[in-house]
């Protein structure tokens, strides 16, 4: 959730002049990008991964800080409600046998984690959505106790001036009508409820348009080929429910808002881009501070003496602001660098899922990123958001629109199409025959099964609810088997319904 702010309120003029203040943060980057200051060694990867707490009867744990505690790691981090946590892996190169060091890493952290909730009478589980949240786990009381987070609560109920609406309708896992939420909540944490997988990448100056572009093309397809979040409060929604859920949860707008066009601030954007400064330059243009927090720097006096500004205002107001695809401005030992954050994922259901998911992303990325003619000059913009909401609601047995091709399903437009262009994509950026071999080998196996973790979650409720379960047993069942076969480590094409 970024950085921590003071336990404080706000005036009128502290919002003026923090609107002023990321004006100038704006004017300093627009000098950096022009004198090309920015550091690029390699191509890096990051990851942050979200997790779930529950307890013995795998309903939420409220015990991130106890937790944390027991881990006693750095890595781990709180996140917004006390049933959440965040592990942060550390930046590392893509090329050679990196993902497949990370995979052995990965597990035996998470492992090692997991022991030590137990200490705390919890468990670890990665899934998108935990199927077994209840409203009153959004009671404002179960947030984390970090400002940060009541101020955030604070503010977007302010600008709001009303309840949370949580509205959704999904797709029937038998026969029968469509299942349908309506819902409200006095917090944000319905947005704690979106448990996902970030992935960074470090870019040059002069490629992050092109890799921002690409990433907003693959968005359809990432979602429904990765979709693990079918179920909130009891209700079969979308195979991918984090992408409207997230959205309604952080809503400043009423209705009346909502009517006249306002922007969202969980955002997929408007149009494509030719430089990192436009997405930078629109989150100022139309987005109010939430955290008007300054900070005592001059961008542009800490410039004219040489060095890397911080961007304090600038990066507060960007984490305000969820686009499925964000811009990083960040600074590693006074040095500054770029970076393209990938947002769409859920958490799970397997550590080699989550690494497959990636691969999958990166090497269709650099693909798309090296072609002669872009595929976002063949493409309109909103062809690529309605991708996204499609993937997101049928998952596997949505129509995309792919240019040169149609409407196509995801797996076909995968095995057809983009699954040679990640292959093509990772021996580009060096990555080993063997990890992109493992990792994309899960992908084509999970396109060939049409199995993703939201269609075996589904397949598994609907199997228990014949045998005579009532629809909380059967999300309860569900989720006790989903947490062994996690543990046990094998993509979740492969694992048995029944």
């Amino acid at each position: 959730m970024g950085k921590d702010v003071s336990d404080r309120s706000f005036s009128r003029e502290d919002r003026q002049r923090y609107r002023e203040k990321v004006q100038r943060c704006l004017d300093a980057l627009a000098r950096m990008l022009a004198d090309d200051v920015f550091s690029f060694s390699q191509q890096q990867m990051g990851l942050e991964i979200e997790l779930n707490l529950v307890d013995e009867a795998l309903r939420p744990a409220m015990a991130n800080s106890v937790v944390l505690e027991k881990i006693d790691d750095p890595s781990f981090t709180t996140e917004l409600s006390q049933h959440n946590l965040e592990i942060n892996v550390p930046p590392r190169p893509l090329a050679g046998n990196e993902a497949l060091d990370l995979e052995r890493e990965l597990r035996q952290t998470l492992d090692n984690a997991d022991t030590k909730a137990k200490d705390a009478g919890a468990a670890l589980v990665l899934i998108g959505v935990l199927p077994t949240l209840r409203r009153e786990h959004f009671d404002p009381r179960w947030l984390t106790a970090n400002r940060r987070y009541s101020l955030l609560n604070n503010e977007i109920f302010a600008a709001r001036g009303e309840e949370m609406v949580l509205s959704m309708e999904g797709q029937p896992i038998s026969s029968g009508e469509p299942e349908r939420l309506r819902s409200y909540a006095e917090s944000i944490l319905p947005e704690a409820a979106c448990t996902s997988v970030q992935l960074h990448l470090q870019v040059r100056p002069d490629d992050f348009a092109a890799h921002w572009n690409a990433a907003q093309c693959l968005a359809g397809v990432q979602v429904a080929l990765a979709a693990n979040s079918p179920f909130l409060l009891g209700k079969a929604l979308w195979h991918e429910t984090r992408i409207p859920l997230f959205q309604q949860a952080t809503d400043t707008r009423p209705e009346e808002l909502k009517n006249q066009g306002v922007r969202p601030r969980v955002w997929f954007g408007e149009r494509w881009i030719t430089s990192i400064f436009d997405l930078f330059e629109e989150n100022a243009r139309y987005f109010q501070g939430l955290l008007p927090v300054l900070d005592e720097e001059d961008p542009l006096e800490v410039l004219s003496q040489g060095q890397a500004p911080k961007l304090n205002e600038l990066r507060l107001h960007n984490g305000t602001i969820w686009r499925w695809n964000r811009p990083v401005y960040d600074l590693v030992d006074g040095v500054p660098h770029l970076r393209v954050e990938n947002r769409v994922l859920p958490a799970g259901p397997t550590v080699v899922d989550i690494l497959a998911n990636a691969a999958f992303f990166y090497g269709a990325q650099r693909a798309l990123c090296s072609q002669e003619r872009p595929l976002w000059t063949q493409m309109s913009f909103q062809a690529a958001e309605e991708n996204l909401y499609a993937g997101a609601r049928h998952g596997l047995g949505s129509q995309l629109y792919w240019p040169g091709i149609g409407w196509i399903p995801p797996d076909e437009l995968v095995l057809r199409r983009l699954l040679p262009m990640a292959h093509e994509g990772l021996r580009d950026l060096g990555v080993s025959d063997a990890a992109r071999e493992r990792y994309l080998g899960v992908i084509e196996h999970r396109c060939v099964a049409r199995r993703t973790g939201s269609t075996w979650q589904r397949e598994t409720v609907a199997l228990l609810e014949q045998r005579g379960n009532s629809r909380h047993s059967a999300l309860v069942g569900m989720l006790r088997r989903y947490v062994e076969l996690m543990h046990a480590g094998d993509p979740v094409h492969t694992w048995p319904i029944g």
